[in-house]
């Protein structure tokens, strides 16, 4: 099974990163350090998760105790959408936060830009509740901003997150620098087949957050999962993430709990016919990520495979 996969720009990229979205307010720091002692060398982090500085104390710590050293660790930090007109100063505020010269891969978090000056910094609202969009800038801006980082050495790598085929194929052709990563939900759910295969054909690494599922998802009793996990003696979590890694993709599972981080690091080698049965689960359950309520805005992922 593969350990790391390689980057358009020649880096390893652990194939299994800790993700820290949702994560408990003062437990992540415990939880970064805890995972980097338990063999993890990817974190995953961004700046509209709030808790960056957690994750830069958890490295801290892990440097200065001498459990691996910060050129061993591959860290990822995001662009939120308030700052698609400054991405450096939302670099810099991260890197403050995260207590470090440079990331190794810097992601565009979603291809919407909304209004800097808005009634809230993170997220702002119109008056009627609708989410206040930034209609004069486009993500194709905020991507030659972002190739601008790469000559202060801030970032090692650039890349786009929740990028559908739709957002991809505008974006491309205006690319000096090919995104490394496209950072996507990914599961047996929502396989998002279609953008995954137009990265694979442009070099770009997929990235999988939320691969257990959504929170709530059922997926680890749905029986196509339960009836593999009992075939390889391990549990379905095991399962989700090895689907992954057998795919081709990074994956980042999150969790704040010392024995789940540690299980979540182990992969299995799944074989065509236990793939094969991952990959039917969404013909009969698939989910729709067509419009994000976030931003209620239609973003271009079909509604069906």
């Amino acid at each position: 099974m593969a350990e790391t996969f390689t980057l358009n720009t020649g880096a390893k990229i652990p194939a299994v990163g800790l993700g820290t979205w949702q994560s408990d307010p003062g437990q992540v720091a415990t939880a970064v350090e805890h995972a980097l002692k338990v063999g993890y060398r990817h974190i995953d982090a961004a700046f509209v998760y709030g808790n960056e500085n957690e994750v830069g104390e958890g490295l801290k710590k892990a440097f200065d105790s001498g459990i691996c050293k910060r050129e061993d660790v591959f860290v990822t930090s995001k662009l939120w959408c308030t700052y698609h007109r400054k991405p450096e100063e939302c670099l810099d505020e991260g890197l403050k936060r995260l207590q470090l010269d440079y990331v190794d891969l810097y992601l565009m978090h979603w291809p919407v830009p909304m209004n800097p000056n808005g009634n809230h910094p993170l997220f702002p609202k119109h008056e009627d509740g609708s989410r206040d969009l930034d209609t004069e800038w486009s993500h194709i801006k905020t991507w030659k901003k972002m190739e601008e980082l790469l000559k202060t050495g801030k970032t090692k790598a650039i890349g786009v997150s929740n990028y559908s085929v739709k957002f991809l194929e505008e974006l491309l052709p205006h690319c000096e620098t090919v995104p490394a990563a496209n950072q996507i939900e990914n599961h047996p759910y929502l396989p998002q087949q279609e953008i995954a295969d137009l990265c694979k054909e442009k070099g770009i690494l997929i990235e999988a957050y939320s691969p257990l599922g959504s929170t709530g998802s059922p997926l680890f009793q749905e029986e196509g999962i339960t009836e593999v996990a009992k075939k390889h003696n391990v549990g379905p979590g095991t399962v989700l993430i090895s689907y992954q890694v057998n795919k081709g993709h990074a994956v980042l599972p999150k969790s704040i709990t010392p024995s789940r981080i540690e299980e979540n690091l182990k992969i299995v080698k799944l074989d065509s016919s236990d793939m094969d049965a991952l990959e039917g689960i969404h013909k009969k359950k698939g989910i729709t990520r067509f419009v994000y309520p976030a931003f209620g805005v239609k973003l271009g992922f079909p509604d069906k495979e």
